[in-house]
């Protein structure tokens, strides 16, 4: 849904100046992965809004989403975030992830209907 685009956005928009917070050494390697993982999701989504066949961008946003929370934790956990950040980008994956996971459900109940 476009609402799962603009949330991406807002995201990409706030992790960039709190990945910039990370020790030195980890802006490269855990800072660039999460905002790479980011970007590949507004992507994904982008892709599925304008494409036929939705699913397979889908699955693939929601798979990046799934790892973005497991990078965000561990980021928590080596104290790279402190936990109000960590709670509010939490929030957004989960609200990202609802709408993306509406979605999925909203293409395969239209997939069942053609067949």
């Amino acid at each position: 849904s476009p609402n799962s685009i603009t949330l991406t956005y807002d995201l990409l928009k706030w992790a960039i100046p709190t990945l910039k917070k990370f020790p030195r050494d980890q802006r490269f390697l855990l800072g660039d992965r999460i905002e790479n993982h980011i970007l590949d999701v507004l992507e994904l989504l982008v892709h599925a809004n304008y494409s036929r066949d939705k699913l397979g961008y889908l699955r693939k946003a929601n798979l990046k989403i799934e790892l973005l929370r497991f990078l965000w934790r561990l980021s928590l956990d080596l104290k790279y975030l402190n936990t109000r950040r960590y709670e509010f980008v939490s929030k957004k994956l989960n609200d990202i992830g609802r709408l993306v996971g509406g979605w999925i459900k909203q293409q395969k109940a239209k997939n069942e209907k053609i067949r």
